[in-house]
């Protein structure tokens, strides 16, 4: 799981998140603006009239397919020939004849001109017109042309420059653009195969009214932001379910199935580094559960296996006791046995005593309450005096005896009476375990700010399956070095050299010539030698 390449903090996914869904958010609101200024630009965009009049089919007399192009323009077109008689109209309305004075009112295409109609009544109460003619070129304005019309479109006052002093109704309707109420009326002569024709380009104007209608219908657009928006938000969500809800959803099930009792490993579960490092963690104490409890189950088995041996200890002297006394008192044993009886009762009577003693110092030391008193001692001394004390015990029983400890003090703070139990426990298994003639070593040397003690032999050694639970307690038998002894000593003796701050280990690699070697070190009493007293002679 830790060669998994690892995605960023949780903080960093939301603030990207955030920033992402906020990007989003602008997004929509660009692209509904686009669709709306897209839909607005589509209704107020003027008429390809020079796409028109460009057209090849214009100029080859097909008006209906040159018609076709200003079909989504909006625009309607007109062709008359030289004696003003329609030939062809896009839409309704068109005049059928057009004089040649009424095609000269219309104002030519590509020309900037506007004019503007107001009603007057002379003083003698008759009704006319007055227009004024705005012509833009370019950048610079020319002089506006007034023109004054009685109510029969005769010029009163003034004139445009076409040099006309009257006009008939449709004339002054061409010339005004009142021909086509909501419409802009301009002309255009093409020659075609039919020769010189004149047309007239019809556009249609919206209305105040329709252009605050379209305007006002044009925020509908807007409404589009609801449902994209909503599908943005869904989006999100979905994600953050993938990065944060479905990692979080597999802890949730992998601690409820550890609550039921099942051990699951949540894996590698994806999301960001902080639910990655929970399951991590969860999974290592996953481990260590499972480890806990294999270790509670080998404690259990072990405590039904203590059971075990402490009953068949204490049941076999029991039972002969009990056999030797039953016969003595039904008097089954004859008298010259009796001593014999007495003797064995005696022996097994030590040996559950030696049990019930072991059970005790075991007991003792492994209780909280066990304190050493220790004192500063010379090592090299004390394992000399209690060599010595020992020899004759280690002769009787037909082992030998090898030494190798300095003349150099090495001190270390000790409890003497404990300290002597360690290596009763380590001499007692030695000679129990080992047949005659087999040699002991006893090495001491100084390794550092350690003092290290090496208890050897020569013998049988232990098997390598055995080693790792030797210092277990109610280890015997074939599980350690014989079926002798109550299985505690070495539990006893790891208890007491850590209570004194030491370390007790079985050498995987015993040295030269010898089979089992145990090692123990000590730390040395770092304070200085006291200088010895002089003697004065008197």
């Amino acid at each position: 799981m830790k060669n998994k390449r690892r995605s960023g903090s949780l903080f960093a996914l939301l603030a990207r998140t955030y920033l992402l869904f906020t990007l989003t958010l602008l997004a929509i609101a660009a692209g509904v603006f686009c669709l709306w200024e897209a839909w607005l630009t589509d209704l107020y965009r003027p008429v390809d009239w020079d796409g028109l009049l460009t057209d090849p089919a214009l100029e080859s007399g097909d008006y209906g397919r040159a018609a076709r192009s200003l079909a989504k323009g909006g625009g309607e077109f007109a062709v008359y020939d030289q004696a003003g008689r329609l030939r062809y109209a896009s839409g309704d309305g068109f005049d059928p004849i057009c004089t040649a004075g009424e095609l000269d009112c219309v104002p030519l295409y590509g020309d900037d001109v506007s004019t503007t109609v107001f009603p007057r009544q002379s003083p003698d109460g008759a009704s006319g017109y007055l227009l004024i003619r705005q012509r833009y070129d370019g950048s610079e304005t020319a002089p506006a042309e007034l023109m004054a019309l009685d109510g029969d479109y005769q010029v009163t006052y003034g004139g445009f420059s076409d040099g006309r002093t009257g006009y008939t109704r449709r004339e002054y309707q061409y010339l005004t653009g009142t021909r086509f109420p909501g419409t802009r009326l301009v002309r255009q002569e093409i020659s075609s195969a039919r020769g010189e024709e004149t047309l007239l380009l019809r556009e249609r104007l919206l209305t105040p009214e329709e252009d605050l209608r379209h305007y006002r219908e044009s925020w509908r657009i807007w409404l589009l932001c609801v449902p994209l928006y909503l599908l943005g938000a869904g989006a999100f969500l979905w994600w953050l379910s993938r990065k944060i809800g479905r990692p979080l959803r597999r802890l949730n099930d992998a601690v409820e199935a550890q609550a039921e009792g099942r051990s699951v490993r949540v894996g590698e579960c994806g999301g960001t580094w902080e639910i990655r490092r929970i399951a991590e963690s969860f999974d290592r104490f996953a481990d260590r559960l499972d480890e806990s409890e294999a270790e509670r189950r080998r404690l259990d088995q072990g405590r039904q296996k203590l059971i075990a041996d402490i009953s068949h200890d204490i049941k076999t002297p029991v039972t002969v006791i009990a056999g030797y006394v039953d016969a003595i008192c039904d008097g089954t044993a004859p008298p010259q046995e009796r001593e014999r009886y007495l003797r064995a009762i005696r022996a097994r009577a030590e040996t559950l005593t030696e049990l019930v003693e072991a059970f005790h110092e075991y007991s003792k030391v492994e209780h909280p309450a066990f304190v050493l008193h220790r004192e500063r001692t010379d090592l090299c001394e004390f394992l000399r005096a209690y060599l010595a004390k020992k020899y004759g015990e280690i002769d009787l029983a037909g082992f030998s005896l090898e030494v190798a400890i300095p003349e150099r003090p090495l001190f270390c703070r000790l409890d003497r009476l404990q300290f002597t139990r360690v290596l009763d426990n380590l001499l007692t298994n030695a000679l129990r375990h080992n047949r005659l003639g087999t040699v002991l070593f006893f090495d001491v040397e100084r390794e550092g700010a350690q003092a290290l003690v090496r208890v050897a032999d020569n013998g049988a050694g232990i098997p390598p399956e055995q080693t790792a639970r030797l210092f277990e307690p109610f280890v015997v038998g074939s599980e350690a070095r014989s079926g002798k002894g109550s299985g505690l000593g070495l539990s006893i003796t790891r208890r007491i050299v850590e209570k004194h701050g030491g370390t007790i280990v079985l050498s995987p690699r015993p040295g030269p010539g010898r089979s089992t070697e145990f090692l123990l070190r000590l730390p040395l009493d770092p304070s200085p030698t006291p200088p010895r007293r002089e003697e004065t002679a008197e």
